[in-house]
């Protein structure tokens, strides 16, 4: 809302750094047409990663968790919900799915918001597809447990009539066309978060609908990517800029730089680069779902079990996993100290 009524988007200054940044994404995005062309089976394989990551991830940044195996489950739908954890996640699964399968024909509104909302808590009746009923907080505990508030948004009386104004203010823009629609993604991103529309979900609502829109305006690297992934990896980035940039945000003072800086160079730059990194190596690989574990491998920094291959490669089984271990292992790449589910695996030196 402040983003676009104070026109702070229009003053923020773009860096050298920031049009690098337009530019690669733009790159990247042709690069996606000749992949989904040429490379089906490939894209169908990141796509099954990604929707199971982009569910465990987003959820398990806002402390809702589940055993992999039952989130594999969930995904599949080869098991109903059996606690609130899960229930969740369920939700989270579903509205993924939705965008996946529908982005093109929703139109963007705050009753869509809503609508999203809902179906995200369709599995707790009552709890969703409304806005926040009272003030919230968004604080940060410490390592003594303590709470520290570090911003208040918009009181709950005001949260109907700030959606409809943020909703305006960025289909204003959108039709005048001025402005490069990442930027515009961005702020909404932000302006959604200060304002935190909802009692719960809001983090998990925000990502979401950062894929919705990145889908309207072309970006389909979510389908592939888990954007979600990206920042729990990067949670510290991520709340650290949210933080920066929200400082000054209900008087229209604040800064959009540092919050674009990380969501349009660290969340969809990052992805569009592993996406080409990851179609370029499964493609030129015998098997995908080797070169999927051969590929976390490498990037493992110290040593790792089973388990973590697990959680970066959930469609791949655990015996596979286990044969390609042992098969790099005997060709020396490997060594494994230990035995059973506790064992430790390290890669060799050159």
């Amino acid at each position: 809302m402040n983003s676009f009524e104070y026109k702070v988007i229009e003053q923020t200054p773009i860096t050298h750094g920031m049009l690098r940044i337009i530019r690669q994404i733009g790159e990247f995005r042709g690069k996606q047409e000749l992949f989904k062309s040429q490379s089906p089976q490939v894209l169908e394989t990141l796509r099954q990663v990604a929707v199971i990551q982009s569910t465990e991830c987003s959820n398990r940044i806002e402390g809702v968790t589940a055993p992999l195996a039952r989130i594999k489950d969930l995904v599949a739908r080869k098991t109903a919900p059996q606690n609130r954890s899960e229930q969740e996640i369920a939700g989270y699964r579903d509205v993924l799915n939705t965008i996946h399968a529908n982005a093109g024909a929703m139109r963007f509104s705050r009753n869509l918001v809503l609508q999203l909302h809902r179906d995200l808590y369709q599995f707790l009746p009552g709890e969703g597809g409304h806005w926040k009923p009272v003030d919230n907080e968004i604080t940060e505990t410490g390592p003594d447990g303590s709470k520290v508030v570090r911003f208040v948004p918009v009181p709950a009386y005001k949260t109907a009539d700030c959606m409809e104004r943020l909703h305006t203010g960025f289909d204003q823009s959108v039709q005048v066309g001025e402005i490069d629609p990442l930027f515009l993604i961005g702020a909404y991103v932000l302006d959604f978060l200060c304002i935190h529309p909802f009692r719960d979900g809001n983090g998990r609502m925000a990502r979401l609908i950062t894929l919705l829109l990145l889908y309207h305006f072309g970006y389909e690297v979510g389908r592939f990517i888990s954007l979600e992934q990206i920042v729990e990896q990067t949670k510290e980035s991520y709340y650290d800029t949210l933080y920066r940039s929200s400082e000054g945000w209900h008087e229209g003072k604040h800064s959009l730089m540092p919050w674009l800086e990380y969501f349009l160079g660290v969340v969809i730059l990052g992805a569009f680069q592993e996406f080409e990194r990851r179609a370029g190596l499964v493609e030129g690989a015998r098997g995908t779902k080797t070169a999927m574990v051969l590929d976390v491998i490498s990037h493992m920094p110290g040593d790792f079990s089973i388990r973590d291959i697990q959680e970066l490669c959930p469609t791949v089984s655990i015996d596979m996993i286990r044969r390609i271990l042992r098969q790099e292992r005997d060709a020396g790449k490997l060594t494994c100290t230990g035995r059973g589910p506790n064992a430790q695996w390290h890669q060799n030196g050159p």
